[in-house]
């Protein structure tokens, strides 16, 4: 048996009768006033150290590997802990959290098996929730219990074998503009500042939280170059400067050449941002925003006023029309996942005709098939 001593409060090394090696070190006190020891045990000297690396970072995280934890303890610790998210959207996750708590709160995390996920999840259902709902209450358990699967404070997370509460209704379809729409409103929109602002939505995919918070100086001088760095963020009371959605949502984004002209024109300006009402160097607050969006498409005859974030929409299943890759999207769009951005696409009617027709023209002989029915 080989052994190492102690060295500068580091714990011990040592290798144990049957090859395995362990490190050895105290943590604290145990009940009885006495020192409490842990030990790490490897193949290798190197699979111990690690053990012992990973173990002091979660403890430097506030995680206290030899504790048990109920449910709300552990969930508090998480929503800490979630930093890559815009404050926006951490703030919403509030609600669904204390939905969570109010479930689960007093439970230990351990106790916590699929079948409590599932008679919860079964409730909401049958209680009339809304699918979002039910799906952000799933969503947000499975990232919980990963976190906690992931610092080896449950042996599996449970939401992983709960049946999925798939909605019974038919998905509701995205809202975007036609390709018809879209070249009424190039055409048509008044040549002011919402006007070029749609345009450029139109064709950017921009969210209204990124173009609220757009700085000249975000802007290229030729148009050609739009820079996400920030976003407008909702606070009680009122708007503010933030982070953008999340990391993938920093980028640059390609002006399209007949558009640059209105980047161009919204970057001429000495205010301090491109959209800026009332409050001097304060941000215009994107239910204004909306406001002006409805009523300068409503003055556009043929198109349907629908949101702003319809501009989103229309972009990536345009996109999608022309054959883009869908990696290709979701960087320009800032999307995290490829999963959001499908979640985005829509197939169009003449699309879908093209489609078929091509399909039609490829694979079928209208000669051959007219002789077979004869």
């Amino acid at each position: 048996m080989t052994k190492r001593k102690r060295m500068n409060g580091e714990g011990s090394l040592r290798q144990r009768p049957d090859g395995r090696w362990e490190y050895r070190i105290t943590d604290g006190y145990r009940d009885d006033g006495k020192l409490k020891t842990i030990s790490f045990y490897g193949k290798t000297q190197k699979e111990v150290k690690t053990k012992l690396e990973e173990y002091r970072k979660k403890k430097s995280a506030g995680i206290d590997l030899n504790k048990k934890y109920t449910f709300a303890k552990w969930a508090d610790i998480w929503y800490d802990q979630h930093t890559d998210v815009s404050a926006t959207t951490k703030e919403g996750y509030k609600y669904t959290l204390r939905h969570l708590k109010n479930e689960f709160g007093k439970m230990q995390l351990e106790d916590i098996k699929a079948m409590h996920i599932e008679q919860f999840l079964k409730r909401l259902r049958s209680e009339g929730k809304a699918d979002s709902s039910v799906a952000q209450c799933r969503g947000m358990l499975f990232q919980i219990f990963n976190k906690a699967e992931a610092n080896d404070l449950v042996h599996k997370n449970p939401v992983r074998y709960a049946d999925k509460m798939r909605s019974t209704k038919p998905p509701k379809e995205k809202e975007a503009f036609t390709a018809e729409e879209v070249k009424l409103l190039m055409t048509k929109l008044p040549m002011d500042r919402i006007g070029l602002s749609i345009r450029l939505m139109l064709g950017t995919g921009m969210r209204t939280q990124e173009i609220m918070a757009l700085e000249p100086r975000h802007i290229a001088e030729d148009g050609s170059m739009i820079e996400i760095q920030q976003a407008v963020v909702r606070i009680k009371g009122g708007v503010a400067i933030g982070p953008p959605k999340s990391r993938d949502s920093y980028r640059r984004i390609p002006v399209p050449p007949k558009l640059q002209y209105c980047a161009v024109r919204l970057r001429d300006t000495k205010r301090k941002f491109i959209w800026e009402v009332g409050v001097k160097d304060q941000p215009c607050n994107p239910t204004h925003f909306a406001k002006q969006f409805r009523e300068a498409v409503g003055q556009v005859e043929g198109v349907r006023v629908l949101t702003p974030h319809s501009c989103r929409h229309t972009y990536v299943s345009q996109l999608q029309g022309l054959g883009v890759d869908m990696e290709t999207i979701k960087s320009i769009v800032g999307h995290a996942e490829i999963d959001m951005t499908q979640h985005y696409l829509h197939v169009q009617e003449p699309i879908r005709q093209d489609a078929v027709t091509r399909f039609s023209d490829t694979f079928i002989d209208f000669g051959n098939m007219d002789e077979m029915a004869e």
